[in-house]
């Protein structure tokens, strides 16, 4: 009974470490009690008549994303119409991952003197909303840029309207230079579930890609990193939401939400792998002003795609990560180009294409013969399967087979 219970705890122990930002779906109707401005966008939603909101009206999510950053993280907040609503689940994992990444002790520790985090939000919008998170969450500094007027409007408005945190935000003008404008892109919420957002996290090794198989469009638009980031200055992290889509009709793919979004948010030609494409060359230049580098992906098919360009240019270590939010996939990418102090761990999911078999045969004394196979060999935890089965291999040899004398 006793070993029962243990286990059971140790099981809960474990799923709350897979789980980065984990809340049951939030009551819609104490949340209406207690503001009452929310009422009017409650609603039951057949079969089982449960309360939620109408995802595809964009002032009941801009309302909820307030209330919410208000109930839970004491922010005040507000964005106009038709900038991009951000959903406040979805951008809190990204800064929880963050700060595993930054306590990991995979790389050197904070770069700053006082031992601060430093963040910087690339295209940080109207919403100012990793800035303000980070700030209200874990203390952390950031510099926040952005391309637009109507951007650093009403961020640098968000940031003055929370004075316990605007020491600690900086709002940057990019200047664009009249090109052709991307900044960031709102991911897409297909579900009221909004509250689950469970996270695999993993060490990538080099993937097997041909990387002139895909179609590489060049990043024509604002400065990102180089030309933003100033000589003298030094920072934990970047961060980013890119635009997602080549096209405005791209973006409008998706009729079960309205989460706003301007063309300039939105959409950059290449789209995504453009734009972070571009991140990863201007990384190249500022090896030494960022401990991680990092940034929001939508499509897997482009997470191999960078991940492959990554190790291209040099970096020391990759790692990625999974967020799942209702029913809609994000992935997150980061890199560094500083020496790993310790080789980080690499956690195996339960799927197939990272399952392995092993077995282990004394034929005689003195001989040990061990057997070990992957399931995908094309899986990208390959290289880190044979490392791992060499350790192994030389473990048990040392340990059970004896000399001959």
């Amino acid at each position: 009974m006793g070993g029962s219970k243990k286990r059971k705890r140790n099981k809960q122990q474990q799923e709350s470490n897979d789980i980065v930002y984990s809340e049951s779906q939030p009551d819609f109707a104490h949340l209406a009690i207690l503001y009452p401005s929310f009422q009017s966008f409650v609603q039951p939603s057949p079969p089982h008549m449960r309360l939620t909101i109408d995802w595809t009206d964009f002032n009941a999510t801009r309302e909820l994303t307030r209330i919410l950053l208000h109930h839970r993280h004491t922010l005040t907040w507000w964005i106009p119409d038709g900038q991009l609503c951000p959903t406040v689940p979805n951008r809190s994992n990204y800064i929880h991952w963050l700060e595993h990444l930054l306590s990991s002790n995979i790389i050197p520790g904070t770069i700053s003197s006082d031992s601060k985090v430093r963040g910087f939000d690339i295209g940080t919008g109207a919403s100012c909303i990793y800035p303000l998170l980070g700030a209200s969450l874990h203390g952390w500094s950031f510099v926040g840029s952005d391309v637009t007027d109507v951007a650093i409007e009403w961020a640098e408005k968000n940031v003055s309207s929370n004075p316990h945190i605007s020491n600690l935000i900086e709002i940057r003008r990019v200047q664009d230079n009249n090109a052709p404008p991307c900044v960031e892109v709102e991911d897409l919420v297909n579900s009221d579930q909004i509250a689950l957002c469970k996270k695999t996290d993993m060490e990538v090794a080099p993937l097997p890609l041909d990387l002139h198989a895909c179609e590489n469009k060049s990043y024509r638009g604002p400065p990102i990193l180089v030309g933003v980031v100033r000589d003298d200055e030094k920072f934990d992290f970047c961060m980013c939401n890119p635009p997602f889509f080549e096209s405005l009709e791209e973006a409008g793919l998706n009729p079960k939400t309205a989460c706003g979004g301007t063309s300039r948010e939105m959409v950059c030609p290449g789209g995504e792998r453009a734009f972070i494409t571009r991140i990863i060359e201007d990384s190249t230049q500022l090896k030494q002003h960022f401990r991680w580098f990092t940034s929001m992906v939508g499509k897997k098919s482009n997470l191999k795609y960078l991940v492959s360009k990554l190790w291209g240019v040099g970096v020391s270590i990759v790692k990625t990560t999974e967020f799942v939010q209702g029913r809609t996939y994000r992935w997150g990418l980061a890199w560094s180009f500083l020496p790993p102090v310790q080789k980080s761990s690499i956690s195996l999911s339960n799927k197939k294409n990272t399952s392995f078999t092993l077995e282990v045969f004394q034929q005689i004394p003195g001989t040990l013969l061990v057997k070990g196979s992957l399931q995908d060999k094309h899986s990208p935890l390959s290289g880190a399967f044979s490392v791992i089965f060499q350790k192994l291999e030389e473990a048990l040899r040392s340990k059970f087979c004896t000399k001959s004398l």
